[in-house]
Order: structure tokens, then sequence, then C-alpha cells
């Protein structure tokens, strides 16, 4: 099968793009920088923007099977730059997959999208999108994982996973930065009975 991974120059696309290789898949990568380690693993190249349809419609071209995890995540920033990644890039995907008859499309989202502010246990797929959101990240996640959600259909099966904190090798933000505050002294350690996080 050839498989599309949107953002494989960043970390859980990267791992994706290498972990579909391994079991015997065609991988494609489609991102906005040149990762030449890709290519030396035996990736096919394609960069381009998520906002430049053509570019998409190029990369998705030839695939059975798109992984779309391609996302400014950052927790500033101006709202259009959020916007023209995350939402219009991710229509320009879901245009593409139906232009060329792409079968599934997984969409990478947050868990984010659902989070209103409070305390969240034992949540599933149902718990609903709140009604405003604290940055422009979650807002716009959570526009695209609707979009990619509505797109489902007889000709296109759509899912969107939300993992939470992905960590592991090859990590350059998560762990090293704790590590980093830890070190300096600077790691707050919240202390509250019942307390629980989910870890990727």
């Amino acid at each position: 099968m050839k498989i599309l991974v949107t953002g494989a120059g960043g970390f859980i696309g990267g791992a994706l793009a290498r972990g579909l290789l391994q079991l015997g898949h065609q991988v494609r990568g489609f991102q906005r920088g040149s990762y030449r380690q890709l290519e030396e693993d035996g990736i096919e190249v394609v960069r381009g923007d998520l906002a430049d349809q053509k570019r998409v419609s190029a990369a998705v071209e030839g695939c059975d099977c798109v992984f779309h995890v391609g996302a400014i995540a950052a927790v500033s920033g101006p709202y259009s730059l959020f916007h023209r990644t995350n939402v219009t890039g991710t229509d320009h995907v879901i245009e593409a997959c139906r232009r060329y008859g792409i079968q599934k499309l997984i969409y990478t989202s947050s868990p984010s999208v659902v989070f209103d502010g409070r305390d969240q246990q034992g949540i599933d797929e149902s718990a609903p999108y709140p009604d405003r959101y604290l940055a422009h990240y979650p807002r716009t996640k959570a526009m695209a994982e609707r979009a990619v959600l509505a797109a489902n259909c007889a000709t296109l099966a759509t899912i969107a996973l939300r993992p939470h904190l992905v960590w592991g090798p090859g990590d350059r933000h998560l762990v090293p930065r704790i590590v980093e505050r830890a070190r300096a002294g600077k790691l707050k350690l919240i202390k509250r009975a019942g307390t629980r996080i989910d870890a990727t």
C-alpha cells in the first residue's frame, strides 16, 4: 500500500512514516522543510505547505491512504497562521482525497479539542466540543477535526485520533523540556490527590 503522511518532518509524523515503512508499505512524506534523514530511510519526500492546494494535491495523487499529521502546534501566534495550516490545510487534504479516490483518511487531532478549562476524567469520543477555546490551536484543531469527520462517507472512511502528551525516542520537545527545567530547579510539581494525566 502507498501511504502519504503529512507532517512527516515532525516527531509524530516521522515516527509514523518510519513505522509504516518497516511494515512494508511505500511511504511518501509531505512536509515544509527538507529532511534528508527521511530520504535516507527510504521515504519519498514531497516538500510543500498544507495551505498550497496544488502541492497537497500532488502529494496525495497516487496514494492509497492518507495519515494527516501535519499542523501548527504552538501555544501562541496569530490566528491566521493556525487557521491557514490547521483548517485550510485540512480542507485541502480532504479535497485531494476525494479527487484521487483515497479510501481512508486518518487525522491526528488533539484532546484539547474538547477541553473546556475544567478537569476531565473518564471522557470518551462523545464528549462535546466546548463553546469557546482558550487558544487558537485547540480551536483550529477542532474545526479541522469536524471537517474530517463530516467528510466520512461510503467512498472515504475518515477517523480522528487524539493522542496526548506523545513522547519517546527522538522527542525534542516534551521530555527534554521537563529535564531542562528540573536541572534548573524550575520544575513545578503540583500535588493533588487523584490527579491523573494520559500520555502516549
